[in-house]
This record gives C-alpha cells, structure tokens and sequence, in this order.
C-alpha cells in the first residue's frame, strides 16, 4: 500500500505531468494555457446569443492581457453558433490595420453566416474610436454584398468588454 502526503503548498496546485510521467505544480502559462482550451473547447458550437458569457469569458482571456492590439473574427453559422475564432490582424500598442477584403475572403472561407467583430484595446479602455465605429460601417457594408451578418463588434479591454451594440452603435 502506498500512503500519498501532501505538502500544503500542493494542495491548491493544478498538476502537469511531464516527458518522465512525473506529476509536478503548473506554472502560469500551463495554467493559462489549459484555461483558454476549455474555454474554446466551450465556444466551438456554441449558440452566441444564448451564451454570451462563454464568448465573453473567451475574450476576456484569450485577449484581455495583450499589450499589442489584435483583431478577429469569430465565424457564425445560420445558427449563430461560433464555428471558429480566428486572429485576422496584429498591430501595435495603440493600432492596428484591419484589411475588408481579408475580412470578406475570411468569411467566405469559412461559410459564415454571419460575424462577430473583435479587438483589443490595451490601453485599458473600451471606449470606441471614431476610427473603430468606421472601421464597423466599412466591415457592414462589404460583409452584407456577401449576406454575411456583422450581430456585434466588442471591444476587449482588460477584464471589461464593450459591445458596440448594446451601446448602438452598430
């Protein structure tokens, strides 16, 4: 018979098992790491209108401690269920450059019905540019040629999400 024991310092710590099948305490990035594969295993199919809090969850970690700005796409079938999110562009502290026929191609790509618009600000503030509220006009209009939907475009900003319709901007 084999008696485990535990230090206290363990008893709060996630386990990984290393290359020696060796259990040892997960660092903050293993941690993480783990976090954002449930939470996409989560999102991946899931109805965004009837679970937004896992949308929001996602972004809040997958986005949320960035220092450079990132846009994405998170790709909708007819049935607002997310089919895939996807990291379109990758800016600067304070910018980035969002490219519509990129947009388009993407959605056509994958067989969107419709989108979800995302980015970060890491500056800590959601407040919308003018630049962003163009930025969402521009991406409406060339999206529906294509029938593709934009539902929202939200800004990520720390722990704090926008969404740029429910504030009507959209």
């Amino acid at each position: 018979m084999t008696q485990l024991t535990h230090s206290h310092s363990l008893d709060s710590s996630l386990l990984v098992r290393d290359v020696a099948g060796d259990y040892r305490p997960a660092n903050a990035d293993e941690v993480l790491q783990a976090a954002r594969r449930v939470l996409a295993e989560q999102m991946h199919g899931c109805e965004v209108l009837s679970s937004p809090q896992v949308v929001r969850d996602y972004l809040r970690v997958k986005l949320g401690t960035l220092e450079h700005e990132v846009f994405a796409l998170i790709h909708l079938d007819s049935q607002n269920r997310v089919i895939e999110y996807v990291e379109m562009f990758r800016g600067t502290v304070c910018q980035t450059s969002v490219y519509p026929r990129e947009v388009v191609k993407d959605a056509l790509a994958r067989n969107s019905a419709a989108l979800l618009l995302v980015h970060n600000h890491p500056s800590g503030s959601t407040q919308p540019s003018r630049a962003d509220e163009v930025l969402t006009q521009t991406l409406r209009a060339a999206l529906a040629l294509v029938e593709v939907r934009v539902l929202d475009h939200l800004i990520v900003a720390g722990s704090d999400i926008l969404s740029m319709a429910e504030r009507g901007l959209l």
